[in-house]
């Protein structure tokens, strides 16, 4: 756990506050991806896809990014259904990935505040049609869990509001695979044979 933090802190503050919490507790860091949906509808205390904010979603972005720097992961910024959830991505993280480019420009509208702003705030931004992510951040129940690498396991930041909006999070890990003499950690390694 990071600390903790004043729910009357800035929208800028709280959101790097969480985004630092997940960043530790998922150990991201160079090539490792955060996705983050978020409806700024909901930040500001509205039902989500009906007050979008940019002036919320640039408070957000800047909270996010302040740790972003301090790590080096790399940021995936969900588009709302009007897009099929597309992500803002910088072309740098599109090429290194493989992921495949979609071609629209996301608006408050269409896209979400989220994605307009940060679509506009990245040096060479555009669209992937989808992403593996190794956490998530859900701000607003915008549901991310469709750009999680599997296995999910739910994160509980110490803060579960920004805003106004719930906050959910998780980061993953591999799948265990193979049964009761499947090994996971070479600590366990025994005896024992497959033939």
């Amino acid at each position: 756990m990071v600390g903790q933090m004043d729910h009357e802190a800035t929208l800028e503050a709280q959101t790097a506050f969480v985004v630092k919490e997940i960043a530790e507790a998922a150990s991201l860091k160079a090539g490792r991806l955060l996705v983050i949906g978020v409806s700024t509808s909901e930040v500001a205390g509205s039902r989500i896809g009906t007050a979008g904010a940019l002036d919320v979603a640039q408070q957000l972005l800047a909270g996010v990014e302040s740790v972003r720097r301090a790590y080096g992961f790399d940021v995936a910024f969900q588009c709302c259904e009007h897009l099929n959830r597309a992500l803002v991505v910088d072309r740098a993280v599109l090429e290194r990935l493989g992921l495949t480019e979609v071609a629209a420009v996301p608006v408050r509208t269409a896209g979400g505040s989220m994605a307009a702003a940060a679509y506009r705030a990245l040096e060479d931004a555009c669209l992937a049609a989808n992403v593996q992510a190794h956490a998530g951040i859900d701000i607003g129940e915008t549901l991310i869990g469709m750009h999680m690498r599997p296995v999910a396991v739910p994160f509980r930041p110490s803060l579960r509001w920004i805003g106004e909006a719930r906050v959910t999070a998780a980061f993953t890990r591999p799948p265990l695979i193979g049964g009761q003499r499947a090994v996971y950690s070479l600590e366990q390694e025994g005896g024992g044979s497959c033939d």
